[in-house]
């Protein structure tokens, strides 16, 4: 029995209460005034009398009546039940305050104020209903005037006592003629809820109150708000019910006052109810959960994310609430539906949901017993919850609710009450014990669902009513509108004594009364069913099959039986299984069986089996050994030992203690506790076993809480001796297993070699040798702290000590929590502390000798080192050093989510050669390990190097690690095996960086591998090329005299080199030429290696030179050879391509050109990073260049690069403008000249060039400088668009129109939503290029007659946004101003960082938000391609649309580089050929100075200013344009992967320093001719490119086949861009596929099929990472053609090189298709045959046609072919022609050809060669045979001095006339040649004698 009431208070308004701007309550009587003794009063109850404050009313407001709920410091709930009604002030009580209202808050202006008053009644007990009536009837009694004592009514309120439980009904009276009915629960563990669940789901619906119910659980903050306190309060009740079984302990308090909200700021989690009119205070609480109970909405904040149920409960659950709560969903669409549905009452409804919400967690815990662990039964039962075994063994290891479910408070608190094996049972134990196959859900089973939940509500709802009301429940309410009826007198105050003299009545009473006593009914807790037959194993059969399991049993076998060759052959198969628990849990149960007597002594070969089986099963393990795989290997690692010496014995714990699960504090107390209840429970068997007893069932099958319960149970009945002997036995076992442990901990704890220091802090990496196993001991129990709410552990602080301190530490904390929480005594802890030091010291003592004398073991034997593959020329700078190679956050290699095998971690060596930096090895996973794993960069390419540490499971010696990054998308991650000394990885490090970052750019590879060559292969040589030696100064003086430079001049060039005068000869250029007009060229260019043909020719000394530097004087043969380099480079050769000059010395006779070649930079001095040759308009002189140049930066004033052949306009690049240079150019408002200055000159002069520039466009030149396009013919202004590309006017728009946010709406939308720029100019730009396309009809495709013709500038230039602010444009200047605001270099080096973490992670991230896409995003690469191809298109447009573009951004050379690179490719068909682009590189990259050394960062003094990928970013846009046109490219996408990967090699000179100037000054822009170095060693990468072409048309783009003239618009906006596949892609099995040779290295590498007779099949395994796939699956056309080479092979010696054999193919093609154009293609033919090629004998046949053209041998531009056989040829000309276009095959130079015999050198024989006179060329080249293309060797004829007839020597051919030779004298030597006859000697000599006299 217990009190119904417990205290009654009378609160009224305080108003004596000053100052403050809210009124406070007071508690004017309170009954008893006495604390009970079991129930103290709780304070503060008159805040929460009036939540909302205490304030008068000018309305008189109904009574009401609520339930606040306070919780005291024993966390027991005390009901508060507020009664409250309003009562008239006294007027002088309100004149009083009125008089005050000018200091306090403002009062209503009113005649009369109300005040409320409260009446209070105090419970433990929650009968609501009751508390309302009683209170309501004092009410009454006071309102209607009933002649009943208050006193009375009040005493007997106090005084009634009612049962707590048992389901029993009392009626009680207080007097007043009233009758109540109490009814009490049967059981009062299950909550009481009324209707208050089903009235929840009512106001918040069924998602968002399981969103409550997860947060709850997860203990997070959750805040109720609604204007009503009851609604409040029921909420909360609602909420508490549906968490049963577990019970809430955090802060609940329904109803928050007013004067208490700062609580809403506590840092742990509640329950609480606040009234919604304090809203807006709520809503800056960042991590509150908000439920409004009026608006039906949950708002949950960003930063809270709470996790919910797993999927398969949390959906089910949905649907059986949603069964219950809406049962007319499930008839909705029935086309009959029953005429009327039976729903449950609401009181029904509620107990169905909370029946619900019982099932599911009988769902969620079901077998939760079978993990209880046992710790003590006597005195009381200690139950511990094994967590991990819990989430292991249901297979929700990885769920996040789960998981934080278990180890919050209120799981603590359900194991706490329900984990006694011996109590009172309630519903939810039934449930988890019987109702298993009912909590089955099964699909389509509602009928059943609602069944079982229907029992289960009808079952709550029988605990609440377990009888039906037999008494009538009466008491008086006040009569309607009462309240409103004015009040003569106000409550009155009680008569205190006649109240205390009732409660001392009763107080006797029951003094006198036995002591009530609650009976229970007590029994043994239901175990239930096992979790193994609750879980359904899926799959568990096929991931470990009995096969698996028996192969897991045979090697154990063979290992003990010492079969130890057949054990070897099980290993792999093993050691994969294993991957699987049964296959592990088979395993420990193996090795228990041959354990005998806890010893199992091994020799070596069995032991190091064993431990790399235990190993193979703990490295999978986590921390918490969920499968309790740690926990079963524990006491076989201190069984399992091998004998090192007499004496000295190792046991296995010293090789197994790198695992992270032997720190892990929660584990060994999982253990310890596990332990402690086996040793319990033998306790209590075997004492049962003493006292037989037939009829009790057998001992062994019962568990240890049944044992328990059964010890409980006789607890009572047993005498007090006998309780104090279990006692003493319970604690001693205890303590014996803490000693136990303790020994435990301290052999897996301390290293074998505890001479150092090795425990580091937080993961800071390996710190020395052998660190690795304790490394992780600091983190992993650092960690635990977060894992385990109630545990400390980890070596913290542990900076400074030593190994054994820290073991002693750990120890002792784990013994301490242990302990206590087991009831040891002190004085035994005392002992374990004073025990645990000696332990650890003990084991150190033992453990030195085991190490000394394992070291005398011989070692283990490891993996052959694997040499790589070198290249020529490459050398070995370090030796291998022996490392793993470690995985990153790539997946592939690991197997991943694309599966495969495991190809990291790979044991192998890291090598350092003067190229390269590399790693070969094998795989560690044996079923790949014959595999090889080559991962290699150039060392030049390295862009970060730092230290990392190494995970410890992947070796037991492994010391230290390093990563190293490389800007070709490569990492290499390596750990340094034990063999490795810190030294020699530092010094690897050292070297590394040494040959990273040279002093000078001559230390790098290619200037290395060039000098060792020549000086140990060719010492004779060495003075053949004094370009690569900068000393030679004979030579140096040699080129300035011969060209008639005098000496006076060249010695006041201060600042040019000696190398650069050396040169200057080839920056003029020939002086006597052929004088003749200028016609265009055929395309057949040479490179940069050879001389000219035609063009050559053409050029001349400019007359206009200085004449102080320059004299005419004829030069020498070989000076005039060498004067032509210049004019071979790529600028010059593209600017007589396009007819954009010449270098006359006539002007005169160039008057018709608008541009000529100026040579006023030869020395370099006006601009030293532009080329000596420049195109400027005709008009300008030099000296004027000089002045202009001064206005811009780096002095790069604008030059012509490129001009359109149809509309004739050309593009410009400079750099930008200085500031002076800009006012100039567009004169500002803010200055007003005085008078003639430097500044005014200057303009002047940039006017007339930019003037000059436009007058050399015919069109604009025609119209007299005024401004309008008028005179523009309609054809070349309305050419017909393409309709995929944005038009002009807003392409020009969305590039000036500042930074636009391109990502707003979609990632990457190309129209963006940016701003115009706020420049009127801006504006003015746009606009009139909008109003173009608004005038432009193309419906027809083309503009009407009538359309007029809108205002367009002859000249845009385009600049930096930033350096043209305020900028005012004349209005009559030609020229108009295009500001754009690009990326700057900067941004390009953070965003190609970021790019390559993005696609090449240095390790796996699990944060969503570092994913591979956002990362890609954040790193804004695409963002900047996208850009980049913008004003690219806005470019051409301009260009094609008959308007000049100057491009002047930043300083020239990167930005601008980009900008022009990519118009020229996409205005120029020709740029997009093999040949065009490598010119267009040279051209715009190389000659016009991009600065590759310094953003390339190859010498140290570049190595602050990191790597910059300007020109990888302009591969990068060509990329993206050829994935949109495939067939306008002749180069295929490997081609730049091939030029990005060696552009930062440094394999080559040709992407070395930063300017042609450079260049010279180090010698090595030009070769010189005598130059004989290795074949194998190309200098040039488009010289290796070339021989790769010739034998493999790798480069090359079958689908080519161009449109003519075609200008490409491509897609720019960021969804049409990809991710360029050179980032991502690669091939652990050979490395990067861009050094060709070590391609066919490993192709030649692979064992072929010896065995003919087995069955031989093409398929072939691919896998990912590993395998090249592109090179493993070629294209159809490279296959056959291979083929057809192999056939060829077969019946000639040397077969058709593959080009030639293409072009038959496609000519045959062409024919077939195309009849009827045969004559347009002979003429076609004609004219792209070179004018100048004379033979004698050559003629080209057609394959499939049957027709030969023979070439004629005349010279001459009006030379024409006419073909033979009828002209029978194709419309187009054959690809073969086409393709001669842009290649260098040396057969298209061949003016006389034959064979003749040649002495070799000295003892050499006589060989026969085929000989070719190239007169061009001025060379006698000899080939092996007619049919070879690769030249054997060259006769430079400068170098020849005499021909003459000559006499046979020894070995010469026999039986030929001696007339038949001759001797051919050079500066080198004589060269011995023998013809066939005398006529042919002689031709042979005329025609040699010929080309020297021509020179």
């Amino acid at each position: 029995m217990a009190r119904l009431a417990d205290y009654f208070l009378l609160v009224g308004y305080d108003l004596n209460k000053r100052g403050s701007s809210i009124g406070q309550g007071k508690i004017l009587q309170r009954f008893p005034e006495k604390d009970w003794e079991d129930n103290p009063f709780p304070q503060g109850i008159e805040l929460f009398c009036q939540p909302s404050g205490w304030q008068l009313c000018t309305e008189k407001n109904p009574p009401n009546f609520f339930i606040a709920v306070l919780t005291d410091i024993n966390s027991e709930r005390h009901y508060c039940s507020c009664f409250t009604f309003w009562e008239e002030c006294a007027q002088n009580l309100i004149d009083q305050r009125h008089g005050e209202a000018e200091e306090d808050a403002p009062l209503p202006s009113a005649t009369q104020l109300y005040a409320p008053k409260t009446l209070v009644l105090v419970s433990r007990l929650d009968h609501p209903e009751v508390f309302r009536d009683s209170l309501g009837l004092i009410y009454t009694i006071h309102t209607d005037g009933l002649s009943v004592s208050l006193e009375n009514v009040v005493g007997n309120l106090l005084t009634c006592t009612v049962p707590v439980t048992g389901g029993s009904q009392r009626t009680i009276s207080l007097g007043a003629g009233d009758r109540q009915v109490i009814q009490t629960p049967i059981c009062d563990s299950l909550p009481i809820s009324n209707c208050s669940v089903a009235q929840l789901f009512r106001q918040l619906g069924i998602t968002n109150v399981l969103c409550l119910f997860c947060a709850a659980l997860t203990e997070h903050k959750i805040l109720f708000l609604s204007r009503s306190y009851q609604r409040l309060t029921e909420a909360c009740r609602a909420l508490l019910a549906i968490l049963f079984p577990l019970r809430y302990s955090f802060t609940y308090v329904p109803i928050l006052p007013a004067q208490l909200l700062e609580v809403l700021s506590t840092p742990t989690p509640f329950i609480i109810g606040v009234n919604a009119l304090f809203r807006s205070e709520t809503q800056d609480l960042l991590d509150v959960i908000i439920a409004d109970l009026d608006g039906g909405t949950v708002t949950i904040p960003e930063c809270v994310q709470i996790p919910l149920l797993p999927e398969p409960l949390i959906h089910h659950t949905q649907d059986a609430l949603s069964l219950f709560l809406d049962p007319a969903l499930q008839i909705a669409d029935l086309a009959f539906p029953p005429s009327s549905i039976t729903t449950s009452t609401l009181r029904m409804q509620d107990m169905e949901v909370r029946a619900v919400f019982l099932r599911l967690f009988a769902q969620i815990l079901q077998g939760y017993r079978c993990c209880l662990q046992l710790i003590r039964v006597h005195p009381e039962p200690v139950i511990r919850f094994h967590k991990a075994s819990f989430l292991g063994q249901r297979g929700l290891v990885e769920d996040d609710f789960l998981t934080k479910v278990l180890e919050g408070m209120a799981f603590a608190g359900f194991v706490t009450e329900r984990g006694p094996p011996y109590r009172s049972l309630d519903l939810f134990d039934e449930l988890v014990a019987y109702d298993v196959q009912k909590l089955q859900y099964e699909e389509g089973s509602q009928r059943n669902l609602m069944k079982h939940v229907q029992e289960l509500a009808e079952k709550l709802y029988r605990n609440e009513n377990p009888y039906p009301a037999v008494s009538m429940h009466k008491v008086q309410r006040p009569t309607e509108g009462s309240y409103l009826r004015p009040q003569n007198k106000s409550f009155p105050l009680f008569d205190e004594s006649s109240i205390q003299w009732i409660l001392d009545q009763a107080a006797a009473k029951m003094q006198n009364a036995p002591p009530a006593v609650r009976s229970e009914k007590k029994c043994m807790v239901p175990p239930g069913p096992p979790i193994a037959a609750i879980v359904e194993r899926n799959g568990s059969a096929l991931a470990n099959s009995n096969r698996r399991l028996e192969v897991v049993r045979n090697c154990i076998s063979y290992i003990f039986e010492n079969k130890m060759l057949e054990a070897k052959k099980l290993q792999p198969a093993v050691l994969r299984a294993l991957k699987g628990r049964a296959a592990r849990q088979c395993l420990t149960q193996e090795l228990h069986l041959h354990v005998q007597q806890n010893r199992a002594v091994l020799d070596h070969q069995q032991f190091d089996f064993v431990v790399r089986l235990m190993n193979c099963c703990l490295q999978d393990c986590t921390s918490l050994d969920e499968h309790s795989i740690a926990a079963a290997l524990l006491p076989l690692v201190t069984a399992f030992c091998r004998k090192l010496s007499p004496g000295i014995t190792q046991f296995a714990y010293s090789c197994v203690q790198e695992h992270l699960v032997w720190t892990n504090m929660q584990f060994w107390e999982a253990m310890f506790y596990g332990d402690v209840q086996n040793h319990i429970r033998a306790l209590y068997v075997s004492s049962e076993e003493a006292e037989p007893n037939l009829d009790e069932i057998d001992e062994e099958e019962r568990s240890a809480l049944e044992l328990a319960s059964e010890q409980c149970r006789l607890w009572p009945t047993l005498q007090r001796e006998k309780q104090l002997e279990l006692i003493q036995k319970e604690e001693s076992t205890v303590f014996s297993q803490a000693i136990h442990y303790a020994n435990r901990m301290s052999y897996l704890l301390l290293p074998l070699d505890t001479s150092k220091n090795r425990l580091l802090r937080g993961g800071a990496g390996l710190g020395d040798t052998e660190s690795v196993t304790n490394s992780f001991i600091t983190n992993s129990m650092a960690g635990s702290v977060a894992e385990s709410a109630d545990t400390e552990s980890g070596f913290e602080d542990s900076e400074g000590s030593d190994v054994a301190h820290c073991v002693v530490r750990f120890i002792t904390r784990f013994v301490d929590k242990v302990c206590t929480e087991s009831g040891v005594t002190s004085d035994h802890l005392k002992g374990l502390h004073t025990m645990i030091p000696d332990i650890v010291q003990m084991h150190i003592e033992t453990l030195d000798a085991v190490h000394r004398e394992s070291k005398r073991l011989p070692p283990i034997q490891k993996p052959k080192l694997l040499r790589p593959t070198l290249l020529v020329g490459e050398e070995l700078v370090m030796e291998g050093l022996r490392v793993y190679l470690l995985p990153d956050g790539r997946e592939e290699a690991t197997g991943g989510s694309l599966g495969g095998p495991p190809l990291l971690p790979a044991e192998g060596a890291l090598f350092l050669t003067s190229y390269r930096c590399i790693f070969k090895g094998t795989p560690v996973d044996p079923l790949v390990a014959e595999q090889t794993v080559v991962r290699s960069f150039p060392v030049a390419s390295l862009t970060k190097e730092k230290k990392i540490s190494v995970p410890a499971h992947l070796d037991q010696y492994v010391q230290e690690g390093l990563q190293l990054r490389s800007c070709t998308f490569q990492l290499l991650r390596v750990a340094f095996d034990e063999e490795v000394p810190s030294e020699v990885s530092e010094g690897f490090r050292k070297q590394l960086h040494k040959l990273r970052y040279p002093q000078d750019v001559l230390g790098t590879f290619p200037f290395s591998v060039g000098l060792s060559l020549q000086h140990t292969a060719q010492p004779r040589t060495k003075d053949k090329n004094p370009s690569i030696n900068p000393l030679h100064v004979s030579d140096v003086f040699q080129g300035p005299l011969a060209l008639g430079l005098s000496l006076d001049s060249f010695h006041s060039e201060t600042t040019i080199s000696k190398n650069l005068v050396k040169n200057a000869k080839k920056t003029i250029g020939r002086q006597y030429v052929t004088r003749r007009k200028y016609s265009p060229p055929s395309w057949d260019l040479r490179g940069s290696q050879n001389s000219l043909e035609t063009q050559g020719d053409d050029i001349s000394v400019s007359e206009d030179l200085d004449r102080s530097t320059l004299t005419i004087s004829t030069l020498k043969a070989p000076d005039k050879q060498a004067g032509g380099n210049m004019a071979e480079r790529a600028c010059c050769r593209d600017y007589q391509r396009m007819g954009l000059g010449t270098l006359s010395n006539s002007l005169t006779r160039a008057k018709n050109e608008p541009f000529r070649i100026s040579t006023v930079n030869r020395m370099y001095a006006v601009c030293n990073s532009y080329p000596g040759l420049l195109i400027v308009p005709q008009t300008i002189q030099d000296n004027t260049l000089q002045k202009i140049s001064r206005c811009y930066r780096q002095n790069r004033f604008p030059v012509v690069c490129w001009r359109s052949p149809r509309t004739k306009a050309v593009l410009l690049r400079s750099g930008g403008l200085h500031g002076k240079g800009v006012v100039g150019l567009f004169k500002s408002p803010n200055t007003a000249g005085t008078g003639p200055s430097q500044t005014d000159s200057t303009s002047l002069e940039q006017e007339k060039y930019l003037q000059a520039v436009v007058n050399s466009m015919p069109r604009y030149a025609e119209m007299s400088g005024r401004n309008t396009l008028s005179a523009f013919p309609s054809a070349h202004l309305y050419d017909s668009p393409d309709k995929r590309q944005p038009k002009l006017g807003s392409l020009m728009k969305q590039v000036m129109g500042g930074k636009e946010d391109v990502r707003g709406g979609k990632w990457g939308s190309m129209r963006g939503t940016g701003r115009l720029s706020s420049y009127a100019m801006n504006a003015d730009v746009g606009s009139r290029l909008a109003a173009r396309e608004l005038l432009t009809p193309h419906q027809n495709g083309g503009p009407s007659d009538s359309a007029l013709t809108p205002r367009r500038a002859a000249l845009y230039i385009i600049g930096d946004k930033s350096q043209l602010k305020g900028v005012k444009q004349d209005p009559l200047q030609q020229w108009e101003l295009v500001p754009i605001e690009l990326f700057d270099v900067r941004q390009v080096k953070a965003s190609f960082k970021k790019l390559m973490k993005a696609c090449v992670p240095s390790a796996p991230s699990t944060d969503p938000s570092l994913s591979y896409l956002r990362t890609l995003e954040d790193s804004e690469w695409l963002l900047q391609l996208h850009k980049l191809l913008q004003v690219s298109a806005l470019v051409v447009e301009l260009l094609d649309s008959g308007s000049s573009v100057l491009v002047g951004l930043e300083d020239g050379w990167d930005l601008t580089t980009q900008v022009v690179s990519l118009v020229q490719l996409l205005s120029d068909p020709y740029y997009r050929t093999i040949e065009g682009f490598r010119l267009l590189i040279e051209k715009e990259w190389l000659s016009f100075g991009h600065r590759f050394s310094h953003r390339g960062a190859h010498t140290a003094a570049s190595q602050s200013n990191g790597f910059t990928p300007i020109f990888l970013q302009f591969l990068d846009c060509v990329h993206q344009i050829h994935l949109q046109f495939p067939s306008e490219f002749e180069f295929s996408q490997y081609y730049l992967k091939f030029v990005a990967y060696h552009y930062v090699s440094n394999r080559f000179r040709t992407f070395l320093l930063d300017s042609d100037y450079e260049r010279i000054e180090k010698g090595v822009l030009y070769e010189e001719k005598g130059d004989r170095r290795s074949p194998q060693i190309c200098r040039s990468v488009w010289e290796y490119m070339e021989r790769i072409h010739k034998k493999n048309p790798m480069f090359y783009n079958y689908i080519f086949c161009p449109e003519d003239g075609e200008v490409l618009r491509p897609y720019s906006s960021v969804w049409g861009l990809r991710v360029w596949d050179y980032y991502t892609h690669e091939a652990l099995s050979e490395g990067p596929s861009y050094d060709w040779e070590l391609v066919q290295a490993h192709r030649h590498e692979e064992p072929e099929k010896n065995d003919s007779s087995a069955p031989q099949t093409k398929r072939k395994i691919v896998w990912p990472s590993y395998h090249a796939s592109q090179r493993l699956q070629p294209d159809a056309i490279t296959c056959l053609l291979d083929e057809l080479q192999n056939l060829e092979m077969d019946l000639r010696p040397v077969p058709e090189r593959w080009k030639e054999t293409w072009d038959k193919v496609k000519a045959a093609h062409r024919t077939e298709v195309r009849h009827e154009s045969r004559k347009s293609s002979a003429l076609l033919m004609s004219s792209s045959v070179s004018s100048q090629r004379q033979s004698l004998g050559i003629y080209l046949q057609e394959s499939g046609v049957g027709s030969t053209l023979n070439l004629s041998l005349e010279s001459g531009p009006s030379t024409t072919s006419t073909p033979s056989g009828g002209g029978k040829l194709g419309a187009r000309n054959s690809t073969s022609t086409l393709y001669n276009q842009f290649n260098t095959a040396e057969r298209e130079n061949r003016s006389y050809e034959g064979i003749l015999c040649k002495k070799g050198a000295f003892m050499k024989p006589w060989k026969p060669r085929w000989f070719v006179l190239d007169k061009t060329k001025h060379q006698l080249r000899y080939y092996e045979s007619r049919t070879d293309t690769e030249c054997k060797g060259v006769i430079d004829l400068a170098e020849v001095e005499t021909i003459s007839a000559g006499t046979p020597t020894m070995g010469a051919p026999k039986n030929v006339d001696e007339r038949a030779f001759f001797d051919l004298k050079t500066t080198r030597r004589v060269y011995n040649f023998c013809a066939q006859d005398p006529s042919q000697a002689q031709q042979w000599i005329d025609r040699i004698q010929s080309c020297l006299s021509d020179a």
